[in-house]
């Protein structure tokens, strides 16, 4: 099962959104889009999930900050305990097993970042 994870500032658009998705590879085969719980009800990543016919996946801080991952952002680290919302939320969403397929990219306009992990889902 493929899951693109997002990590977004508050104010970014469904465009950045896309941007970033885009950017690690697209919606392709991804079953699921995934992010930090406080942001799963962003009307911007609702929309996208909408758009794209995909469920969105809420993943609690909590989690996130077990999962080590390739990017290492300091203030990210500080905020959630994991080195990149993306990477993790990808991770924690696609399951045992997980890893990540894509490289982690942002929007053009650096309002999101998009990453992409294959796991069995469970």
């Amino acid at each position: 099962m493929k899951v693109a994870g997002l990590g977004f500032r508050r104010d970014a658009g469904v465009a950045s959104l896309r941007d970033a998705l885009d950017a690690a590879g697209g919606s392709d085969g991804l079953a699921a889009i995934a992010t930090v719980s406080d942001k799963a009800d962003a009307a911007a990543l609702r929309d996208l999930a909408r758009e794209l016919g995909l469920p969105v996946r809420s993943i609690p801080a909590g989690i996130l900050a077990e999962i080590k991952t390739a990017t290492q952002s300091g203030f990210i680290k500080a905020r959630f305990g994991t080195g990149s919302v993306a990477e993790a939320a990808a991770i924690a969403a696609a399951g045992r097993g997980a890893r990540l397929i894509s490289a982690r990219a942002a929007s053009q306009d650096r309002m999101a970042i998009a990453a992409i992990a294959e796991g069995d889902g469970e």
